[in-house]
């Protein structure tokens, strides 16, 4: 190295499952991973960071962070980081491009990952503090879940694998997104009121039988133009929002209480059992009976 030379960090690159498969990569980081033995380096890619063990410490930027279990770090394109100093600390890494949230064919709509009300929690000033969330202790398990599906589906890469990725991956920028703080307002500040409204009012009434007509009148737009809006901003339709966030509440209730899947259903706004029972079994290949079995 020629002297007056700064020295540049090696930069890892997003090495897909498969070249069909969506640009999303699933990993175990620990101390032996080829990310801490290389020290400080950087990303190309969008990456968090779930810790199921605590011990050591790992640089994100200019800043030292102890780990402890439930610890999750959001490291965006470009930020130095260095686990080389983990210890006895290990956890799930999803590693993922921008166009792996959105539909096919419309890869191109949102190629800043700025622009995406879901990859907010990634966006922050130049220097800007990383950040780090506490997933509560009772969540951890239901987190855990979700990073081995995704790291499943890659792995095995059977029929409908894209999509089940897809899905698992936004639903964990979802809960990224609320576990940040409030994702309405953070819209309303970055100038995206027509979303803050979509959002806000799906927040204050997914428990309802609301329909894509109700999020219209409430946001003052036509049915046809509010979907198209939402899907190109999003990349998800508004009445797939009010699933996820009924979904969302759902597992919650699982984990945390003896509620029977029926009265669950009834509280997240699926009046017919049945129907809550197909719903779910849809969005995670499980009944929620046997979910709850598996994430308690």
């Amino acid at each position: 190295m020629g002297e007056g030379k700064t020295r540049k960090h090696p930069t890892f690159k997003l090495q897909p499952a498969a070249a069909d498969a969506p640009r999303v990569k699933v990993e175990w980081l620990d101390r032996a991973h080829e990310m801490a033995l290389m020290g400080p380096h950087g990303h190309q890619f969008l990456c968090l960071v779930h810790f199921e063990r605590g011990g050591g410490e790992q640089r994100i930027g200019s800043q030292r962070w102890e780990v402890s279990a439930g610890d999750l770090f959001v490291i965006a394109p470009g930020e130095t980081h260095d686990a080389s100093e983990l210890g006895d600390a290990g956890g799930w890494m999803v590693e993922f491009t921008a166009d792996a949230i959105e539909p096919s064919g419309e890869a191109g709509i949102l190629l800043s990952w700025h622009a995406n009300p879901l990859l907010y929690p990634f966006v922050r000033p130049s220097g800007g503090e990383a950040l780090r969330l506490r997933v509560p202790e009772k969540r951890r398990p239901e987190w855990s879940w979700r990073f081995r599906s995704m790291d499943r589906e890659l792995r095995v890469r059977v029929a409908g694998y894209r999509e089940a990725v897809r899905a698992h991956l936004t639903l964990v920028l979802v809960d990224v997104a609320r576990l940040a703080g409030d994702v309405v307002g953070q819209l309303r500040v970055r100038q995206q009121p027509v979303l803050a409204g979509v959002f806000g009012f799906i927040e204050d009434h997914h428990a309802e039988p609301i329909s894509l007509r109700d999020v219209a009148r409430a946001t003052n737009l036509s049915p046809g133009y509010l979907t198209t809006l939402v899907r190109r901003r999003t990349g998800r339709t508004v009445l797939e929002w009010i699933h996820e966030r009924r979904m969302a509440e759902a597992r919650r209730l699982l984990v945390e209480t003896d509620e029977s899947i029926e009265r669950i259903g009834a509280s997240v706004g699926y009046d017919d059992p049945i129907y809550f029972i197909r719903r779910f079994r849809g969005a995670h290949g499980a009944t929620p009976a046997s979910w709850r079995r598996a994430n308690r």
